[in-house]
């Protein structure tokens, strides 16, 4: 085992993690002031448990090599799914790995993106249900759409299959839900195609 081979990267060291530290109770102290301006309580814990993520006092596991009995802390992460980008990008490859290996078919796919007027990204930040409904009738249309331009081409009954992800940041960080969709670019059918 090599000396980086558990390691995680050192938080405190970006500057992200800097900022976030030195002013993250002033920025919670005003934006709870502000009676027309609330914070979502998820936010405020996102960038809690970021502060948290690889610190070895917030907890750790001990990890030993059988082959040359060497031990190493490695220090739990926060799993974020926003600002910590060590944990994001884990999971993302993580995901990615998963979908591609156990999930999509080898078959053409293609990626949508859905974002939404301001206004309205507000309101589904802070109501997890209709930003359900949302997803619900923005998947439906989209399904609906596969089938049609199917059966342009080729009179089958078929099923479109598509996985959906919700980002709730932008990349400048604000609060900005929004769905990206892996559809496939066709549908499955019992019978041989056309």
């Amino acid at each position: 085992m090599g000396e980086g081979s558990y390691r995680r990267r050192q938080p405190e060291k970006t500057v992200l993690y800097r900022i976030l530290a030195a002013e993250l109770e002033t920025f919670l102290r005003d934006a709870h002031a502000d009676p027309t301006r609330s914070l979502p309580r998820f936010v405020e814990r996102e960038l809690r448990s970021f502060l948290d993520c690889g610190l070895l006092c917030r907890g750790f596991a001990r990890v030993a090599c059988q082959a040359c009995q060497r031990e190493v802390l490695v220090a739990f992460s926060c799993k974020g799914r926003g600002f910590c980008t060590s944990c994001g990008a884990r999971r993302m490859a993580a995901t990615a790995a998963h979908l591609v290996d156990s999930v999509i078919p080898e078959v053409p796919v293609r990626q949508w993106v859905l974002s939404l007027p301001f206004d309205i990204r507000f309101l589904l930040a802070y109501d997890p249900k209709l930003l359900a409904k949302v997803r619900r009738i923005f998947l439906r249309a989209l399904m609906t759409w596969i089938k049609r331009r199917v059966n342009q081409h080729c009179d089958v009954q078929g099923s479109p299959g598509a996985v959906c992800f919700v980002q709730r940041f932008d990349s400048a960080l604000r609060v900005s839900p929004h769905f990206h969709v892996i559809a496939l670019d066709g549908v499955f059918v019992q019978t041989a195609a056309c």
